[in-house]
């Protein structure tokens, strides 16, 4: 998130705001970031983004930059219109990313500024649920997450006056249980270490994302067949490539544009895929819980 300096405001109008909205696309696309949730208010915005490509500050630095010069060419000025680089908090998935977007989406809210989230333009919230897949928002992904409309709208009732657990670590902000906590120290404690006397760089494993070929790899291992060896005829085959699925989107974070190129999955219509990703979830939590 990031805030004007001084709390003054940053949007003054739907076409600042639209502005903006049309500089994050094209960064989001630039930069391959998963944008899953956003809300613009008066002096300050939240995003919940997923940082796919390691590339976060750069995305960040391009979007405040741009918008920046737009505001200082309508408004007149000089000097900083945010009031700092900007704040990050990481979060982990599944539980409390669900949380992070269902704070984000009730700040209009939360500032008093109507009852009803839906009628808020300026959010991501009717992006999601609307039979259509957003050219900004991976609502899809937002969708599998919740699993139904039904439970956003829930969560979006009970979250109304809850504040978000945040910790503040020595390595900043973290949304997220004691495990998460430790794994994200012990990543941050590595990356210094490999770092040190080096010139700073982000890794995708820090941001929890693993390299496709390694979580394939892990699975064939796991398992025991290779995916050469799959027969997608019988029902174990069909069982496997789901499972397969789920973790090439959990744990190596591709999209399912990505994951439809890879020749196990050319098959299948790509707009089947979220209904494949969501039953094979399913079953891993079932077959979880029964043990």
């Amino acid at each position: 998130m990031n805030r004007g300096i001084r709390g003054e405001k940053i949007f003054f109008d739907s076409k600042s705001r639209a502005y903006f909205t049309t500089i994050l696309e094209e960064k989001i696309l630039q930069f391959k970031q998963r944008l899953l949730a956003y809300c613009l208010m008066g002096n300050h915005y939240h995003l919940v983004i997923q940082n796919t490509s390691g590339k976060l500050s750069d995305t960040m630095k391009q979007l405040n930059g741009q918008y920046g010069m737009y505001y200082r060419k309508r408004h007149g000025g000089i000097g900083y219109v945010f009031q700092s680089r900007f704040k990050s908090t990481l979060i982990q998935q599944d539980k409390y990313l669900r949380m992070a977007i269902i704070y984000v989406l009730l700040n209009p809210v939360r500032g008093g500024l109507l009852k009803n989230p839906w009628e808020y333009s300026w959010s991501s919230i009717n992006e999601y649920y609307s039979g259509s897949i957003s050219s900004l928002v991976d609502n899809k992904s937002v969708e599998d997450l919740f699993e139904t409309e039904r439970n956003l709208k829930r969560q979006l009732q009970e979250w109304i006056h809850v504040e978000l657990p945040v910790r503040h670590t020595r390595m900043g902000d973290v949304l997220g249980d004691e495990a998460f906590l430790k794994g994200s120290r012990k990543k941050c404690d590595r990356r210094k270490n490999e770092n040190e006397g080096a010139t700073h760089r982000m890794r995708k494993d820090d941001y929890h994302f693993e390299n496709m070929a390694d979580v394939i790899a892990a699975f064939e291992y796991d398992k025991g067949i290779k995916i050469a060896e799959m027969d997608l005829s019988s029902h174990r085959g069909k069982a496997l490539r789901a499972e397969l699925l789920v973790l090439l989107r959990d744990r190596a974070g591709l999209e399912y544009s990505d994951i439809i190129e890879y020749s196990l999955f050319q098959s299948l219509k790509y707009s089947s895929l979220g209904q494949l990703y969501k039953r094979a979830k399913q079953k891993i939590r079932e077959g979880r819980e029964g043990r």
